[in-house]
């Protein structure tokens, strides 16, 4: 059974942690940019991440840190998945501790380019692919990333305004590894949902029973 995975990203408290679990949710993402809105400190999003069920994996989010910001934030959070969400060079890249989901903005003039740079680099697990620098809830053309999709060699997660109403469409069209949401499922920017969190999860659920059939 085709099952794509989910990412809750923005993650602020307990309560909106554990809806997604409960959820379904398959991660949950803590954002260390600090021009972020979703900015947490690495001591608050450990005691956040202690609430979780086993089996829900953690994520840090940075966005054009040194290997060193990252690590130090390691330290004090001993999250699982590092997520890179900027410009990163690949020698940055290759620094970091695996796995890594390395973001990529989806430019259709760059798309392909970036998909084959990035299968190279062993140490990336998988590329996702967003609309905008992340958390804008900015939205692209998933036919265009499908077309081009066989030249990643790593799985692909679908980012970029998502919401309950358009991640069935995204998940046909891309039929992606993972998707990952932040702003489709909140109340106010930073502000979780638990409603939207629960009608993300089932409406993914819906679509991959949709593509078994």
């Amino acid at each position: 059974m085709r099952r794509t995975r989910i990412k809750i990203c923005g993650i602020t408290d307990e309560e909106s942690a554990l809806v997604a679990a409960e959820c379904g949710a398959d991660a949950v993402g803590f954002v260390f940019f600090k021009g972020s809105k979703r900015y947490i400190e690495p001591a608050r999003a450990w005691e956040i991440a202690s609430v979780l069920p086993p089996f829900v994996h953690t994520v840090g989010l940075f966005v054009n840190a040194k290997t060193a910001a990252i690590d130090e934030v390691r330290e004090a959070f001993p999250f699982e998945i590092t997520q890179l969400h900027g410009n990163e060079p690949e020698p940055i890249v290759r620094e970091c501790l695996p796995p890594i989901i390395k973001a990529v903005r989806f430019d259709p003039a760059t798309i392909e380019h970036d998909l084959r740079t990035w299968s190279l680099v062993s140490e990336v697990s998988a590329v996702l692919v967003d609309g905008s620098s992340g958390g804008e809830g900015v939205a692209f053309d998933w036919q265009a990333l499908a077309d081009v999709s066989e030249h990643s060699d790593h799985p692909l997660i679908v980012a970029g305004g998502l919401t309950p109403e358009n991640v069935a469409d995204a998940i046909r069209t891309v039929r992606p590894w993972g998707v990952d949401v932040s702003s489709g499922v909140e109340s106010a920017p930073g502000v979780k949902d638990a409603d939207k969190i629960a009608e993300f999860c089932r409406a993914v659920r819906e679509a991959d029973l949709d593509l078994d059939e």
